[in-house]
């Protein structure tokens, strides 16, 4: 059938290449911008790269201007060469594929489209600028429990989905929860997720930040969706108390008390706190909140008893801080390290000094499959 034809062109390149080439000639002469819009692609001169607002590991996020419609975007660009000589090829596919799946959901970040150039991968995002949760936590040390209530509710909700996906999500920290320009909940980089991890299903990679590794994670014992409640615990706690349940300075230390330390009971939050606090970072994963029914656990908590989930998920729930946003360009919210970085203009041209149209032809070995464009109206042509 039709998906048998599609997926025999695109294993060709040369004959794909010709068929766009038609399309092409059709587009000129007949004028049918749907036909292209099928095969159509991004490429970096379809941006203006206008500011730094992160950095990586890999390479770095830019706020950058469509030209032709003026739309803000946030580009990740990310270095092939760096990404292969770390061989985080399939962390790096992963996200890709996770970026792909999680468009519906209001509290996780939206992909318009990934595509690359011989040296470099980007991933065109929503721009998000009302800032990391890290750094209005870092700013304000704690939170009050209505409003760490609201945030872990919202994250909740996003974990909730990627499971209901099959999807792990594995590196929940403040660093990779935005807030938008209405105060709510946004979850990004989706590198160490791990997909096809069902709620019977294990897997055994060490990986996510030291501060919020479950105590199976640690171990190096199989693990499934429970180790993302347990980092929502985590984040909990830091929210309500300023810093992470089993944090030390000492690592070694820090392994030693997520392992073998209670969770030692603090002051000024309310019981029901606790008691989701006790459920979420419970060291057996057999036994934690969340590993009998998944996100319906967590949901049906009494700590959850003033939320309406329905209102919560289609943003009807007022949020109770609204970041001080001017416009759909402010980067107030970043970090002027990354916002006053020149933009390098290298950013369009390939190591050849050439300006590239990054095609679904330009594709190698170790990325075959990243570029994206949705067969919609919304084209680049």
């Amino acid at each position: 059938g039709l998906h048998e034809f599609i997926k025999r062109i695109v294993s060709h390149p040369q004959l794909l290449y010709y068929i766009i080439c038609l399309c092409n000639h059709i587009h000129f002469h007949i004028g049918n911008p749907k036909i292209v819009s099928f095969f159509s692609s991004a490429k970096p001169t379809d941006f203006d790269f206008l500011k730094v607002i992160g950095k990586g590991s890999f390479g770095k996020v830019f706020l950058a201007k469509r030209n032709h419609d003026g739309k803000y975007y946030a580009v990740k660009v990310l270095q092939k060469k760096v990404i292969l000589n770390r061989k985080e090829q399939k962390h790096i596919m992963a996200e890709r594929n996770v970026l792909l799946k999680n468009v519906k959901h209001p509290f996780l970040v939206g992909l318009h489209y990934s595509f690359q150039t011989t040296d470099k991968l980007y991933f065109v995002l929503d721009f998000i600028n009302g800032g990391e949760l890290f750094f209005h936590l870092q700013r304000e040390r704690t939170f009050p429990e209505p409003r760490a209530k609201f945030y872990i509710a919202e994250m909740a909700s996003a974990l909730g989905y990627l499971h209901s996906l099959n999807i792990v999500y594995r590196d929940l920290k403040p660093e990779n929860i935005l807030l938008d320009h209405e105060g709510h909940i946004i979850l990004t980089d989706f590198g160490l997720c791990k997909e096809g991890i069902s709620q019977t299903d294990t897997t055994t990679t060490f990986c996510g930040t030291p501060e919020y590794l479950a105590p199976e994670v640690l171990r190096k014992q199989p693990y499934d969706n429970t180790v993302d409640w347990w980092c929502l615990g985590s984040v909990l706690y830091e929210m309500l108390f300023g810093l992470p349940p089993f944090y030390s300075r000492d690592t070694h230390e820090m392994y030693d008390n997520i392992l073998h330390k209670p969770l030692a009971k603090r002051p000024g939050a309310s019981s029901t706190a606790w008691s989701i606090l006790q459920g979420l970072l419970e060291k057996d994963g057999t036994n934690r909140l969340g590993s009998r029914d998944d996100f319906n656990e967590i949901r049906a908590h009494s700590f959850f008893s003033s939320i309406n989930w329905d209102d919560l998920e289609q943003k009807k729930i007022p949020p109770p801080f609204i970041p001080n946003v001017s416009s759909y360009c402010d980067i107030s919210n970043f970090d002027p390290e990354f916002t006053e970085e020149m933009v390098p203009n290298s950013i369009c041209w390939t190591q050849e000094h050439s300006i590239v149209n990054a095609s679904v032809m330009e594709a190698d070995d170790a990325f075959v499959g990243f570029s994206y464009a949705p067969p919609s109206d919304d084209s680049f042509l």
